[in-house]
Parts: structure tokens; C-alpha cells; sequence
């Protein structure tokens, strides 16, 4: 799912995103919120019709930009308050009202309000947190269904790096009763190896009829592994990120486009590749445009991650039907090592 946190893919419009192969937008309904506030978004015809995308849009509620802030942070059995970024105001989020904005923001997916808790931290204080994240995860699940929306409610695995208390996150969850199941607070710090220990202690425990989305990673080795451990949905600001500050993921490492071996280099960002940015402009010339300030260039390098990423996530599921994921995932893996970081 490519990430529009206020509504739009950086730099990209709907038509860019979608013509890469990209069939879901997530925003935030933290910064929607706050601006230009749900209540806009909702009498401008909800999300899809506000931002123009005519796919299924996602929201997540929240919880990680709030907690990413912690200075300006107050935790209750209530909710959360916190003072906006944009004005200093202060504001309330409970569980209920979380499900309200994000009713009104109207994204087809939407998500419990969870506390995200930074890496590393103590087991007592993910414990407490844990029960918490529960207690509003079933707030959730009751006033979402009072509002009777069509809008599809995921709980959110926490836990820290705990096993004990990610086991019984997924399994509690999995008793109140949601339309899929979200695995947060990973990505905070913990490193590749540790993260996929704890999606292999979490996943299986997720019910095979509900998906599975492993929020916010986002390297492609990230992505296979957890994919390999059934994981079916994923958002990262990697692809969009990157391509702004000049490096291009590819199938043989990432491509550092500011360097200079690439002034004359007339060869696309990768071969083979077929979105808009690799089938008309140089290397030469994307170094040229970053180096010139040109907005372009951000724009051009997005849209090829963003197609790296859509061509991964469909050869994998190809390769899943075809039943040689693990063959796929060896070959991928291996093109990636052999070129390390490419533009170094």
C-alpha cells in the first residue's frame, strides 16, 4: 500500500500511482484530523473522492505518529492527549473517537487506537501497555459496531519483543473479533533479525481467513520473509522516500543516483524495468535533475520504487500459485546480494 499520509503519495498524482500498479492508498487519520479535519474530508465526499483515488484507501488511526512525539504525550485509560504539531492545540483521542474520525474520514480499512512503544523497553512497561492497547482494541470493536459502518475494523498485535505478550496479543484479539489483524510496533529500532522472530511468533496465531498486515516495514528482504510467513499487507514510506533523496531500489541493490559514475551513465535506473521513469530517461539525466533541484527527478524516482515494489509483490504472489515461493524468494535474494548497494 503506498503511503499519502495527508491524502496524497508525495509529489505523485492518482493516476501516476495507480499506472504503476498500485491498488491501495493509506493516510492518517492522525494528520487528517488536525488538518484539514475530518469533518472536511467527510462533506468533501469521504477519502477516496477527497484525494481523487478511485481504489480501496486504509487509515491508520494514528497511534505511531502520536507516540513517535512522546514529549507531547499524556497516556490514560481514556485515551491519549496530546498538543498538535501544526498549532500547538490540544486534543483528545479516546478508542471512540478514533473509530468516529476515521468513520468520517471514510477509508474502506480502518484501524484500532493502539500505544506503539519505542525499542528497547522494559517488559513491565510493555505488559502495562499491552493490557491497555486490549482494553481500547474492544472499546473499538463496540463503538464500531454501534456506528454500523461498512468500513472493515483491524486490531493491532502489540507486545514489544516480548513472545509471551505477543502470543497473547494475537490470541485476545483473535477472541473480541476483527475483520483482519494489523502487526504494529515493529520497525521502531529492533533490526531485521528480531523482527522476524517476532513475526514468527505472532503470524501463526492470526486466523488464515482474516488478513494479515505488517505495518510499516519495508526493505524488499523485509517484505519476503514476512510474506513467507503469511503476511499479506504491508505500507512503508521506503519507496517514495527514497526516490526523493535520489536512491532507487532495484533488483540488484539500491542505486545512488547523486553519485557521480552516473553523469554519462545513458542506461535507465534498471533494465527490463517498464515504469514511465526507466522507459524514457537516462541515469545521466535523473542525476542531473536531482543535482539541479528539479522536483521531477523525486517525482520519476518515486514512481520506479513504487513499480519495483507493485512488480515484487505480484512475482511473489505469482510464485505462491505456481508453489516455488521459496525458489523465487532464493533467486530475488540473491540478485540483491550481488549487487549490494549499486551505486556505490
Amino acid at each position: 500500500m503506498a503511503v499519502g499520509t495527508q491524502g496524497a503519495v508525495k509529489l505523485l498524482t492518482p493516476d501516476e500511482v495507480r499506472g504503476v500498479g498500485i491498488e491501495v492508498v493509506l493516510a492518517n487519520a492522525y494528520h487528517l484530523m488536525l488538518r484539514p479535519g475530518a469533518q472536511v474530508v467527510e462533506a468533501l465526499g469521504g477519502l477516496a473522492r477527497f484525494s481523487g483515488w478511485d481504489g480501496p484507501t486504509t487509515t491508520d488511526s494514528g497511534g505511531f505518529q502520536i507516540f513517535s512525539q512522546p514529549e507531547l504525550v499524556r497516556v490514560s485509560e481514556e485515551g491519549v492527549r496530546f498538543t498538535s504539531h501544526i498549532d500547538g492545540a490540544r486534543v483528545f483521542l479516546s478508542p471512540e473517537r478514533a473509530v468516529e474520525v476515521q468513520g468520517a474520514i471514510g477509508a474502506d480499512l480502518v484501524m484500532c487506537l493502539d500505544e506503539c512503544l519505542p525499542y528497547p523497553v522494559e517488559r513491565s512497561r510493555a505488559a502495562e501497555s499491552l493490557e491497555r492497547t486490549l482494553r481500547w482494541a474492544a472499546r473499538c470493536r463496540e463503538a464500531h459496531a454501534r456506528a454500523g459502518r461498512a468500513q472493515a475494523l483491524f486490531g493491532i498485535v502489540q507486545g514489544a519483543t516480548y513472545r509471551d505478550l505477543r502470543e497473547e496479543a494475537a490470541e485476545r484479539l483473535v477472541e473480541i473479533g476483527f475483520d483482519g489483524y494489523a502487526i504494529g510496533g515493529l520497525s521502531v529500532g529492533e533490526g531485521p533479525a528480531v523482527l522476524r522472530e517476532v513475526l514468527d511468533w505472532t503470524a501463526p496465531r492470526l486466523p488464515e481467513g482474516r488478513l494479515r498486515y505488517l505495518m510499516g516495514a519495508g526493505t524488499p528482504e523485509d517484505l519476503l520473509a514476512a510474506i513467507g510467513l503469511g503476511v499479506d499487507l504491508f505500507d512503508c514510506v521506503l519507496p517514495t522516500r527514497n526516490g526523493r533523496s535520489a536512491t532507487a531500489f532495484t533488483r540488484f541493490g539500491r542505486l545512488r543516483l547523486r553519485n557521480a559514475r552516473h553523469a554519462r551513465d545513458d542506461s535507465p535506473v534498471e533494465e527490463g524495468c517498464d515504469c514511465p521513469c526507466c522507459k524514457r530517461f537516462s541515469r545521466g539525466y535523473l542525476r542531473h535533475l536531482f543535482l539541479a533541484g528539479e522536483g521531477t527527478a523525486g517525482a520519476l524516482l518515486s514512481l520506479h520504487n513504487l513499480r519495483f515494489y507493485a512488480r515484487l509483490m505480484h512475482e511473489a504472489r505469482r510464485a505462491i500459485c505456481g508453489s516455488r515461493f521459496a525458489s523465487f524468494c532464493r533467486e530475488f535474494l540473491a540478485g540483491l546480494a550481488s549487487g549490494g548497494s549499486a551505486g556505490e
